[in-house]
């Protein structure tokens, strides 16, 4: 078993920055994607960004310029730097990683939440 551990999160007002950590544990041969998706009230979760072996990070447009994110595969960790926050940011955000173990499979964090005042 696998487990996503994330930190950071809260409140800011709107042109502020946030961090947030995720860290994995358990059962892990190797972490093919590490990344981040967010879920607003009432909308769908979507991808913030995702780092896959290889084949580099992607960002979700509304996003590109001003969140950055950064992994350590040493350690299995994944940050995301989160600056000129707007209040459309406001979400939980969840960490992600496709994970290779005894199988390959996705993994979800608990969820942090984001909140961006005007």
């Amino acid at each position: 078993q696998v487990q996503l551990v994330e930190s950071g999160g809260g409140l800011v007002q709107a042109g502020g920055s946030l961090r947030l950590s995720c860290a994995a544990s358990g059962s892990i041969f190797r972490i093919n994607a590490m990344g981040w998706y967010r879920q607003a009230p009432g909308k769908q979760r979507e991808l913030v960004g995702v780092s896959k072996n290889y084949a580099g990070t992607n960002y979700a447009d509304s996003v590109k310029g001003r969140f950055t994110i950064s992994r350590d595969n040493a350690k299995n960790t994944i940050d995301l730097q989160m600056n000129s926050l707007k209040p459309e940011d406001t979400a939980v955000y969840y960490c992600y990683a496709n994970v290779r173990s005894d199988y390959t499979a996705n993994y979800w964090g608990q969820g942090t939440q984001v909140t961006v005042s005007s």
